[in-house]
């Protein structure tokens, strides 16, 4: 398992590569709720971010959880190479939050997606890594 803070170049290379996501929160019920996203992190900060509609459900999973926010976890997969990051995740509106998020996304994604006038940030603060290179 990879360290949290000292993960490795490899583990954090592959972060930086694009690659589709998935974005695991809880159901009221407590069943996983799983969807692809594109993800962003950023090690120096353990701060894992997804951009999204706030009408999304896996919004509405963020929010039920109270204002501690939700655990959740976020995977990518190549090959046999895997890695996922899991923490405690909040929704941030703020405007400048939300550009943040959108730069990053652009930066890994080599694209700036479409204007989204609901768009939040589930921000995710990353406790634990696990993956294999």
């Amino acid at each position: 398992m990879p360290d949290v803070r000292n993960p490795g170049p490899d583990y954090l290379a592959f972060w930086r590569e694009r690659h589709v996501c998935t974005l695991t929160t809880l159901r009221p019920d407590g069943t996983p709720h799983v969807v692809p996203v594109g993800v962003t992190y950023d090690p120096d900060t353990l701060t894992a971010r997804v951009i999204t509609s706030g009408k999304s459900r896996k919004v509405a999973h963020v929010l039920a959880a109270g204002p501690d926010g939700a655990r959740v976890a976020v995977c990518q997969t190549q090959g046999r190479r895997w890695a996922t990051l899991e923490g405690r995740a909040v929704i941030r509106t703020e405007p400048e939050q939300v550009e943040d998020a959108v730069r990053r996304y652009a930066v890994r994604y080599e694209r700036t997606p479409a204007h989204n006038p609901h768009r939040v940030v589930i921000e995710i603060a990353v406790d634990r890594a696990l993956g294999r290179g």
